[in-house]
């Protein structure tokens, strides 16, 4: 069977937009990007609630495709019923192009112009068709694919969350194979990059998290037009008795409380690093180190020849120190089970903020503390754009503590930090 060997996932607000109406969710099995579109933050409204209806997940994923275009049809109702009920929102509608990874299949479910690609032996895959008017008219043979970069409506969508209370939902089935890279992104990636630029960048690095902060400096290189929203996620073969859960965790981001993905803090006034600089009280590596051996194997017994006789003890006897010995080590399993569990449970619900390595903004998942062989504690959730060096003294000291928050106390932060309301 297949499962998720690695993934990564950030979404950014890019050069000229002052907000970010992107959303994504990256919760192994499950992967979905959502591009907002509306006034008065309607936009992201519109993209969030496409996210929380995917939040659950699949049933039991035994029909996924049905299941995908299920939460999509539910997200739409919700989407137009609020844009009904409030006269600000009218309008409002989000893309989504949804990802479920299966046994042996990855099941797709699409709603405007946010893509899913597939990257397979160096080849770069495009799994979904743009609800866009250019992509209809490049379909009917009407415009070439050159006109199309340049047409006057190329940010015209014609299928969408919301706007309707009826959606057509595209669903499909891809076999999938282990090490296939599979990319989801909105269209301030795809409209600021082609593909075989989006593919060299993807066969240029080997990590995923490199690749994504390739391509998305690549678009804000480019211009950065738009938000700019990546997913990306390897697979790999495993035995059906190897088949843990991914260990990357959950990543959900959308703005007002739902959240993205990046790198790491430094307090404004430490420079930024590659590596997410951390201002650790004590680093975990100093606090502890603990190595679990197994036992010695013990050697056979011989009896010399000339040794004098001895009395064997019963059999029952002999097997009760081995019989002890595996009872206590069963119980060290066990306990080192439920403490690594316990500890997972806990770095899902806690979350920082700090800075990337580009001095951007970022909510964090999890604790700010590197274990030893660099292993982090955190994962990037959100990335805004806010640069740390814009921030007042009061913001720093408000963001940049590392302070442990909820996640909606987080994303809240920072979402009135983007609109410029955080004092």
């Amino acid at each position: 069977m297949l499962r998720v060997a690695e993934q990564y996932a950030a979404s950014d607000t890019g050069r000229q937009r002052r907000a970010n109406e992107d959303s994504l969710l990256a919760r192994a099995p499950l992967f979905v990007v959502a591009d907002g579109m509306g006034g008065a933050q309607a936009g992201e409204v519109a993209s969030r609630i496409a996210v929380e209806s995917f939040q659950t997940g699949l049933a039991d994923g035994s029909h996924p495709e049905l299941e995908l275009s299920s939460l999509a049809q539910a997200a739409n109702a919700r989407i137009h019923a609020l844009s009904h009920a409030n006269a600000e929102q009218a309008g409002m509608g989000t893309t989504l192009t949804a990802v479920y990874v299966g046994e042996q299949e990855v099941a797709i479910a699409h709603v405007g112009d946010s893509r899913a690609y597939c990257l397979r032996d160096g080849e770069l895959l495009r799994l979904t068709d743009d609800h866009s008017l250019v992509d209809e008219l490049m379909r009917q043979g009407r415009l070439t694919p050159e006109e199309a970069v340049e047409h006057p409506q190329r940010s015209v969508i014609t299928r969408a969350l919301g706007p309707e209370d009826a959606v057509e939902v595209d669903t499909r089935s891809f076999r999938a194979r282990a090490n296939d890279v599979y990319l989801l992104c909105s269209d301030g990636l795809t409209t600021m990059l082609s593909e075989p630029e989006i593919q060299a960048l993807l066969r240029a690095h080997a990590k995923l998290r490199e690749a994504g902060e390739a391509l998305i400096a690549a678009a804000n290189n480019a211009g950065g037009r738009d938000n700019i929203t990546v997913i990306l996620l390897r697979l790999e073969e495993v035995h059906v008795a190897d088949g843990a859960p991914a260990a990357d965790g959950a990543t959900i981001v959308g703005l007002p409380p739902v959240t993205a993905a990046d790198a790491l803090p430094s307090t404004a006034s430490q420079p930024a690093l590659s590596e997410p600089a951390l201002s650790e009280p004590a680093s975990a590596s100093a606090r502890s180190s603990t190595a679990l051996s197994s036992p010695p194997t013990a050697a056979a017994r011989r009896t010399p020849r000339a040794a004098p006789a001895r009395t064997r003890e019963p059999a029952s006897r002999r097997s009760r120190p081995r019989l002890r010995h595996s009872g206590a080590l069963a119980f060290v399993t066990i306990v080192l089970v439920l403490l690594a569990s316990a500890a997972y449970l806990a770095l899902q619900s806690v979350y920082f903020i700090g800075t990337n390595s580009r001095g951007l903004v970022t909510l964090y998942q999890g604790l700010p503390y590197k274990l030893p062989g660099n292993l982090a504690l955190y994962s990037s959730q959100y990335v805004s754009g806010v640069s740390a060096s814009t921030l007042s003294a009061q913001q720093r000291h408000t963001l940049l503590d590392h302070s442990l928050r909820s996640e909606g106390d987080a994303g809240n932060l920072i979402h009135n930090l983007e609109l410029e309301q955080l004092e």
